[in-house]
């Protein structure tokens, strides 16, 4: 069919001018194919080339560069228990601080000289082994900063010191007494330091030391335990930790052990023999920790004995007393992080090596029957809260005030509170001959032994001031009444007096 339009009538069409259209070099150029169904003008834009002889900066050459890994050297692990040696150091010595002339040390005699209160006495050197042994010391306090170990004089020392001498009397009323306490005092007092003062005054005495540096070890599920069959609640054993104990205690008194025989018939205990010391007698039970628990029963009874069995009274010797210390009595009254059989929390109470220490509380008297102190502490550093030990300390003080159980000014646990009901019984009033427990608080130092504590720090170099009153009344102050803790901070800064320079015209 033939078009409607013809050649004639096409060439009468005006031509387009040319300024209208666009010039060929603006119109953009299809990238693809040309049956592309995309327009024209949603093409990308071609990117300009550039050279690249113009981007090279001066003397900058084209090589690949990497930059090279450093190689870093990786330090040695430490060995295994290495970091905890290193957090329990205990550095008793600074060759740094000035010697002390004319520092007394402490002895028999100057434990109850009143002349010496408020001064720093060096404790013996040949005894620092016995008190390491027993872990008297501890390792945040301030003993590394110090030419020697000492250890202040204060009125609660003194009067601590006269009851290890009437205890040792021979004609003396208390001879043969049991002094029970129990030790508070806010952080910083002074309670572990006293601890360590009756250890090293019962050392002096000859007597039988036997510590629990930590109370916290016993009751944290880190030692192995045994239930003891029949027993109802059913009881535990720790062999672990009454072998570690019986290792400390011959430690520490090897000199006095060595030289009492055994005196009572122990069966079951293989080894042993009629001419065998108390130092052979708890050495088996470290050796083998299986029998560490009978052993330790063995020389307790040896140690309160106060005659021989029939037949082995050929080398009896009296006993002397014995000094038991505690640190941190809170964490054995609330359940321990041991597990029964059926999964339940086993209270600290029925643990027999705890069981057997906090009776000596209660029945001390009938226990020990050849006298001696036993002294137990609060923590304020790494103390749990327990309503219930609260409540027996408040009872206990309000008794010793005169305060009677029946009156209605007698502090008892409030209603709804969940108190524990052992550790409310454990506090109870004592029936019968046995003494009451006691409890002493303890407190800050007075002006006077303030006075005579800061002296010792500037004898040592420590301080460059001048003490007077004014100056230690201060530091009182500022310690909070004489709190030692406080006192120890302020006196180990080193402060440099300055010297005014002369003035020339």
């Amino acid at each position: 069919m033939a078009s409607a339009w013809c050649w004639s009538c096409l060439s009468r069409l005006r031509p387009t001018p040319r300024a209208v259209l666009n010039p060929p070099s603006a119109i953009p150029r299809l990238t693809s194919a040309p049956f592309h169904s995309s327009a024209v003008q949603y093409a990308p834009p071609l990117k300009k080339k550039s050279n690249s002889m113009t981007q090279l900066k001066y003397r900058q050459g084209q090589t690949l560069r990497r930059k090279k890994k450093k190689h870093v050297e990786k330090a040695r692990p430490p060995a295994p228990g290495e970091r905890k040696a290193l957090r329990k150091r205990i550095v008793l010595s600074n060759p740094n601080a000035l010697e002390v002339d004319g520092m007394q040390e402490l002895s028999a005699e100057t434990m109850i000289d009143a002349r010496l209160r408020g001064s720093v006495l060096g404790l013996p050197v040949p005894m620092l082994d016995q008190l390491r042994a027993v872990q008297a010391f501890k390792p945040k306090q301030g003993w590394s900063i110090f030419r020697r170990p000492g250890t202040i004089m204060r009125r609660d020392t003194l009067e601590m010191g006269r009851a290890f001498d009437k205890i040792t009397g021979g004609d003396a009323p208390e001879k043969g007494k049991v002094i029970k306490k129990v030790l508070t005092g806010m952080k910083g007092s002074g309670k572990t330091v006293h601890l360590l003062q009756a250890m090293a005054m019962g050392f002096l005495k000859k007597w039988v030391v036997i510590t629990i540096p930590e109370a916290r070890d016993l009751v944290s599920g880190d030692t192995a335990y045994v239930p003891v069959e029949g027993t109802k609640p059913t009881q535990y054993i720790q062999p672990g930790a009454t072998s570690d104990l019986l290792k400390r205690t011959v430690e520490a008194n090897r000199e006095v052990l060595s030289g009492l025989k055994v005196s009572q018939k122990h069966a079951g205990l293989s080894g042993l023999k009629p001419t065998s010391t108390l130092e052979d007698l708890a050495k088996l039970g470290f050796q083998d920790p299986a029998v560490a628990w009978p052993v330790f029963q063995a020389l307790w009874t040896e140690l309160t004995a106060t005659a021989a069995a029939p037949g082995m009274e050929k080398d009896f010797q009296p006993r002397p007393p014995m000094l038991v210390a505690l640190d941190g009595l809170a964490h054995w009254m609330q359940d321990s992080a041991y597990r029964d059989i059926d999964f339940k929390l086993i209270h600290a109470h029925d643990l027999v090596f705890v069981k057997h220490f906090l009776s000596l509380l209660r029945e001390g008297q009938a226990s020990m029957k050849n006298g001696g102190m036993v002294l137990y502490s609060t923590s304020t550093s790494n103390n749990p809260s327990i309503y219930a030990l609260e409540v027996g300390l408040d009872q206990l003080a309000a008794r010793q005030a005169g305060i009677s159980p029946t009156s209605a000014d007698y502090p008892s646990a409030e209603a709804y509170s969940n108190a524990d009901p052992r550790v409310l019984e454990f506090f109870k009033p004592i029936e019968g001959k046995e003494p009451q427990m006691e409890l002493q608080t303890l407190g800050g130092l007075t002006r006077e032994e303030t006075r005579g504590y800061l002296e010792y720090f500037a004898r040592s170099g420590l301080l460059r001031e001048p003490v007077n009153d004014h100056w230690v009344g201060e530091k009182w102050s500022m310690s909070g009444g004489g709190i030692i803790g406080e006192l120890e901070k302020l006196g180990r800064h080193v402060r440099n007096t300055a010297i005014p320079t002369p003035q020339t015209n």
